[in-house]
């Protein structure tokens, strides 16, 4: 019998969360966006680093677009975001149906929107690249297109995909660099600025469904590919270095703990939606626990605590790592 790990702490909202993000700039890294029906919640958090209470409050509320009665699929914080100056001032991109719409905010009486439209389908991921400068967008079009948001935003580079594009990532120490994730299961590096593909990688299943790449060692990167959790190590990309059968019944997503000397990763999957922590030479779970809902998984950018929805609630389990 599996052991399930209960959460440490438990934000309750009032409606079904679909997606959200936690900021992971230096200054801003316990603001979290949550995109709800109608509207994306701006919260800040307390995790207590060894004792303490938790604490959380609600910020402020913008309206997302009532054009596209599809919900928000992907949401990222611009590296611009900042709670440490004066005005305030946090940019969160918001991808639903096939538009980004980039949200500007004070969280005060200052707010602005701007409409990234260009995509023919479905938008599945969407990250800030080339430190901030470039937005890019992954798509069930089978296009990784780059936008360019200062003045009039301006969609300036596509890449052509060979199917739908899951993930886009970029890396903090490789600025010029970007991964995106297939969904047939090929990983690209691109450099941006010369168009180029650097690397490619495959894996051995599809669909793949989810990718990332390591914050702690710009060498590794993951997907989550037919439930088997696959990692690379790009100096020896040909075969992979580790293949983790973690969700028999498929995955959504998987992500790396950001500052672990271990490699640690989380991800969900089925059956019965199961959120799994394992450190990356383990099969032993850190943390197993059951979803009422998917809606999303990300780590706090400092402390050692994965998060994930589950329906109306965003839990938070401290993870046991070196």
């Amino acid at each position: 019998m599996r052991a399930i790990t209960n959460p440490n702490y438990t934000i309750p909202l009032s409606e079904t969360i679909q997606c959200y993000e936690i900021c992971a700039n230096d200054f801003a890294y316990n603001l979290v966006a949550v995109a709800l029906k109608r509207h994306l919640c701006l919260i800040i958090i307390g995790l207590p680093e060894s004792g303490g209470e938790f604490m959380w409050n609600h910020l402020q509320d913008l309206e997302l677009s009532v054009k596209d009665q599809r919900g928000v699929t992907a949401l990222a914080f611009s590296p611009e975001t900042s709670l440490n100056c004066t005005p305030n001032n946090v940019t969160v991109c918001a991808a639903q149906g096939c538009d980004l719409n980039v949200f500007r905010t004070d969280l005060g009486q200052f707010n602005t929107v701007q409409a990234l439209e260009g995509h023919s389908d479905y938008i599945n991921d969407a990250s800030w690249v080339c430190e901030g400068e470039l937005l890019a967008s992954v798509s069930d079009d089978f296009t990784c297109r780059f936008w360019t948001i200062a003045g009039t935003p301006e969609n300036v580079i596509t890449f052509c995909l060979s199917s739908a594009g899951m993930s886009v990532k970029s890396h903090p120490e490789d600025a010029n660099k970007v991964l995106v994730a297939e969904k047939k299961g090929i990983i690209h590096l691109y450099n941006v600025r010369t168009k180029q593909t650097v690397i490619s990688v495959e894996a051995p299943k599809f669909p793949l469904m989810s990718a990332d790449w390591a914050n702690s060692n710009r060498l590794f990167i993951t997907a989550l590919a037919g439930g088997d959790v696959v990692t690379w190590d790009l100096n020896r990309p040909f075969v992979p270095a580790d293949v983790k059968q973690v969700h028999e019944d498929g995955g959504r997503m998987v992500r790396f703990a950001p500052g672990s000397s271990e490699m640690v990763l989380a991800s969900i999957g089925r059956p019965d939606l199961t959120l799994k922590v394992f450190a990356a030479k383990s099969t032993v779970p850190l943390v197993e626990a059951s979803l009422k809902t998917f809606g999303g998984l990300a780590w706090h950018q400092r402390l050692p605590y994965i998060s994930a929805v589950s329906d109306r609630k965003l839990h938070f389990w401290k993870v046991q790592m070196k």
